[in-house]
């Protein structure tokens, strides 16, 4: 009789992913796909040393062909019982077009697909961004629009036009409110499916692409949100991957739907203390 593997499908070699695969994934299968071959394979290389069985994937979270390919490999090793969804691109990398298709419709389809096949008890966490938090509130209208919006039309909505749109930060916002919209609405139906998924918004925490943001053109302002913060500083992946050991894990089973923001306060003090607008 032939035992089939428990996949965990990382999407995104970065180190926030690799810091929560590293904790949910001891006797499981890791395939660790990103758009990059070479950021797979050192990746990989890494969670190899440490004990870990990989398979390296290349995949374009903005085409649904390249995404299901990666769930059809998954497929060939194993049973899909984690998904962690952890690839996109920043205000300073991109423009505000590609910040929505990369980030929006690129975790609309990831959610979609992987929540066609995902087994049950199997969990999936999505990394949004404290900027989600940071976009003043929209109409029922537009949160349901971004909730369950077909991936294939949610680039088509108008309040997501060019015309709107004009921003990359602005492009991020919506897209990382769009993720924890979108998180609750999967979490119903991956629940027919007896699984959970759940969002994790993280502040400023120490990776290559949050140094480039420290480097870029809001640096300032980003340096000023860490000075300020209740905090006091950036977070580190590891904190990040607690958070995501207690969602995937059975000391998270009530846990669906829900979207943890992790920022250290930043938010807070943005909204009701010293980073508020005006101050």
């Amino acid at each position: 009789m032939i035992t089939m593997k428990n996949v965990n499908v990382v999407i995104g070699a970065g180190s926030i992913g690799q810091a929560i695969v590293r904790r949910v994934s001891a006797g499981k299968h890791v395939l660790l796909a990103d758009i990059r071959q070479e950021n797979a394979d050192a990746a990989a290389k890494t969670l190899s040393d440490a004990g870990f069985t990989v398979t390296t994937a290349t995949v374009d979270v903005t085409s649904r062909a390249s995404v299901h390919a990666l769930v059809e490999l998954a497929l060939t090793i194993g049973n899909i019982t984690g998904v962690i969804h952890a690839a996109g691109v920043s205000p300073s990398q991109a423009s505000p077009q590609t910040i929505l298709k990369v980030d929006l419709y690129g975790t609309a389809l990831v959610l979609e697909e992987l929540g066609n096949v995902i087994a049950a008890g199997g969990s999936g966490i999505v990394i949004a961004s404290q900027s989600g938090h940071r976009l003043p509130g929209l109409t029922a209208e537009q949160n349901t629009a971004l909730a369950l919006t077909p991936a294939e039309d949610l680039l088509n909505l108008p309040f997501l036009q060019p015309d709107k749109i004009t921003d990359p930060l602005q492009a991020y916002q919506y897209s990382k409110r769009g993720n924890s919209l979108r998180v609750m609405a999967e979490a119903v139906r991956w629940g027919k499916r007896g699984a959970r998924v759940n969002t994790i918004s993280p502040g400023i925490i120490i990776t290559p692409l949050a140094n480039d943001e420290l480097k870029g053109p809001r640096g300032d302002g980003y340096r000023k949100m860490l000075e300020i913060s209740p905090a006091g500083r950036a977070g580190t992946p590891d904190e990040v991957g607690t958070v995501g050991a207690l969602l995937m894990g059975s000391d998270g089973a009530f846990i669906t739907g829900s979207d943890f923001l992790m920022d250290g306060g930043v938010t807070a003090a943005y909204w009701y203390g010293d980073l508020a607008p005006g101050k």
